[in-house]
């Protein structure tokens, strides 16, 4: 009987456990993932008592791997990369190259092979998406600049980590790992075949998917059953990463990733995103139950100066670098400081990354342990690595003139052109914000020629503004400098178009210093927020759903008006 309910007891073992282990972990601040590795460690072979099906919770585990990159690839936007390349692409590769040369010198130390290295140091170099998503949207920072870069420079190391994971099987054997089967065929060969297989995958999703899927999902929307809907996603991402990895010899992960893409080409995208979170949140708990079962305790009794150095190269090594390369893109200190907390961590991508090396051959056990060990640590530290920015920027800058210059460095675009006409300069409309709403108002205010300058956080955004002729400057709106760049002193209107309204009341006064009767207009998009801001009395406030609720009541209403008279 004990045979026959394995799988049974597995699941329920691994979800129980994840459950008690994930609320300890978010009641201690800490990330509910650390709570399922050590659910996973407890009911693993190394420790004592209960042990779980190793084979089953592996077979779990990739489900899990196949419903978390299709969730990456629903909510990959390529615009929102596009939006923050200029950093994010370099950043990325520069970040992910340093920190894979300091885990390969590591392991050189250690008498590791270069192929063990390259493993191990790429599986150092990418962040957690899931922590990194948790971390900004605890501290509303998401739709932040800062956020949006860290994103994008996130979007840009797990496609990085999707082409290693295509590459590394056909190179196995070259790296000194274990071959399947004995083969003369050529390297360049095996890597040709493999890349044209990836390629005729990506095509195929591409030109058929991209018509296929979208026109499936409406065709079982309009049956109106929320079962078929959800069934319908779910089978398409597994079924999808199966039949990638059987006709393509492609990988699960990346199999689901593009399934996950293709579908957000569908109008339906959203509602499947939706649909299909819980499960894909379910089978990602087993993930990290499955891949905590492959951990050694022991290797923190048996080598804590590995395990010290492991997580140095990640807190340290990636901060670092993370802040060189944002520093040399002229974003002010409090920005590199945010990227290097963010990507100061490892997750998803490194156990993926690390499992396939073991699987390979490229990576030793132990390796893994001081993964998985490195992975407990930083990600536990990574809320305190959030509470120290401010903190350590402001003692940085006390005993250094340098760090003082870097917060305060100038920006090209942080001030108007000399040659900016004089109507932008009196009498003009200041536009916070030049996301989703502040598009269509700047748009209604060039066809009605009134004159506005614009101050968006996005550097990339006002160097595209500029080439257009739409005067703009660079820069946080809450710091006074922005405004007054923007020639707030001598406006008619501030209009703050951003989502966000944490820091709208420091616009408003500073705007109502420098220029007292000037008209305020103000975006929220949450209902307390908006009647609080409303019983200040300082602007006119529009929420965003009663707005939608009076455009459509004027429709009804207008459309019964005639009968009615």
């Amino acid at each position: 009987m004990e045979h026959n309910i394995t799988l049974i007891s597995t699941i329920a073992s691994g979800f129980g456990l994840a459950l008690i282990f994930g609320f300890i972990a978010e009641r201690l601040k800490l990330s509910a993932l650390v709570g399922y590795l050590v659910a996973g460690i407890l009911i693993g072979p190394a420790t004592p008592g209960f042990v779980a099906d190793v084979h089953i919770a592996s077979q779990l585990s990739e489900i899990g791997v196949m419903l978390l990159m299709f969730g990456v690839g629903l909510h990959f936007s390529i615009n929102d990369l596009m939006a923050v390349r200029r950093i994010a692409i370099p950043g990325a590769i520069v970040q992910m190259t340093m920190a894979t040369l300091l885990g390969m010198y590591l392991t050189h130390l250690w008498g590791w092979t270069l192929g063990e290295g390259l493993v191990f140091g790429l599986a150092l170099s990418c962040a957690s998406t899931v922590v990194l998503l948790r971390a900004l949207e605890s501290r509303n920072m998401l739709e932040s600049m800062n956020g949006k870069i860290t994103v994008g420079w996130l979007v840009v190391e797990d496609l990085l980590t999707v082409l290693v994971l295509v590459l590394l099987p056909p190179m196995a054997g070259l790296l000194g790992g274990s071959v399947a089967e004995a083969s003369d065929t050529p390297l360049w060969q095996t890597i040709g075949i493999t890349l044209l297989q990836v390629v005729g995958f990506i095509l195929m999703m591409l030109v058929v998917g991209k018509r296929v899927l979208p026109w499936l999902l409406w065709h079982i929307a309009k049956t109106g059953s929320r079962e078929l809907f959800t069934l319908s996603v779910i089978s398409t991402a597994i079924g999808i990463a199966y039949g990638a990895s059987m006709l393509f010899n492609v990988s699960f992960a990346l199999g689901a990733f593009f399934a996950g893409m293709v579908m957000r080409e569908s109008e339906f995208s959203h509602r499947a995103a939706e649909e299909s979170l819980p499960l894909r949140d379910a089978f990602a708990v087993l993930f990290f139950v499955s891949v905590g079962m492959l951990f050694q305790p022991s290797i923190l009794i048996e080598q804590p100066l590995n395990v010290l150095a492991t997580v140095g190269v990640i807190i340290i090594g990636k901060s670092l670098a993370a802040m060189a390369i944002t520093l040399a893109f002229r974003y002010p200190l409090n920005s590199a400081l945010i990227v290097a907390a963010s990507l100061a961590q490892i997750g998803e991508f490194s156990f993926i990354l690390a499992g396939l090396g073991l699987s390979l051959g490229l990576l030793p056990a132990e390796g893994m342990s001081l993964i998985l060990a490195a992975a407990l640590i930083s990600i536990a530290l990574n809320p305190l690595l959030f509470s120290a920015i401010q903190p350590f920027k402001k003692w940085l800058i006390d005993i250094s003139k340098t760090a003082s210059d870097l917060e305060k460095r100038t920006d090209p675009f942080a001030e108007l052109p000399m040659s900016t006409e004089r109507k932008y300069l009196e009498g003009q409309i200041v536009l916070v914000g030049y996301g989703r709403v502040g598009k269509r108002i700047a748009n209604a205010l060039l066809s009605s020629n009134i004159p506005f300058v614009i101050a968006e956080e996005n550097r990339e955004i006002v160097e595209n503004l500029r080439k257009a002729g739409i005067p703009a400057v660079s820069g946080n709106a809450a710091d006074p400098s922005v405004l007054i760049q923007a020639h707030i002193a001598n406006a008619s209107m501030l209009v703050v178009a951003t989502p966000d309204t944490i820091d709208v009341r420091k616009m408003v006064t500073t705007a109502k210093l420098l220029r007292p009767e000037i008209q305020i207009v103000l975006r929220t998009h949450s209902e307390d927020e908006s009647e609080r801001l409303r019983k200040e009395d300082i602007g006119r406030v529009f929420y965003g759903e009663e707005e939608l609720a009076n455009g459509m009541c004027k429709h009804i209403l207008a459309q019964y008006a005639p009968k009615s008279a």
